[in-house]
């Protein structure tokens, strides 16, 4: 099944003239980053999401359109939906106050993508909730004492080693 251009050219009309980022879903587009959310949730207001069905919709659109075509990782799946909830999900946690900044601070992927200290390659730390010692089939699984210390120079230390690379 292919979409056919002139529905959704009309519905994308029907938007009026705002400055929106328009997007086509697809698996040959090119791969979504979290430096490419950063960068559009600073440039754009406004985002239209298109996306298909089985083999997706009439080349047309995009190129009468100038979207950009966009996929989500090196898969498919039977539509669209799920990626452009990937790219909301990822777009609307960057909206002032949505979640609370200090807590975006850290992460690994939004270092890289506003070009921080973080590596190619390098991940989050793990982390751990309540209670110490959890206590799970027969078997005991402890937060690392280094966490419990309150030494925050000894924790920053021990979050930078436990980062992943990868090769």
């Amino acid at each position: 099944m292919v979409l056919q251009a002139e529905p959704i050219l009309r519905a994308v009309r029907s938007l009026g003239n705002r400055t929106s980022k328009l997007v086509v879903l697809s698996a040959k587009g090119k791969q979504f980053t979290q430096k490419m959310a950063y960068d559009w949730s600073k440039k754009y207001r406004h985002f239209v999401f298109i996306s298909g069905r089985y083999e997706g919709i009439d080349e047309r659109v995009r190129k009468i359109l100038r979207a950009e075509e966009i996929s989500i990782g090196p898969y498919i799946t039977t539509d669209g939906d799920v990626a452009a909830m990937a790219l909301v999900s990822s777009l609307v946690r960057l909206i002032p106050d949505v979640i609370n900044w200090s807590s975006l601070e850290d992460e690994s992927f939004l270092r890289k993508a506003i070009s921080r200290e973080a590596k190619a390659g390098e991940l989050e730390y793990p982390h751990y909730t309540r209670p110490e010692i959890l206590k799970w089939r027969n078997k005991k699984y402890a937060v690392p004492k280094v966490l419990l210390s309150g030494d925050h120079e000894k924790i920053a230390k021990w979050r930078q080693k436990q980062r992943k690379i990868k090769a």
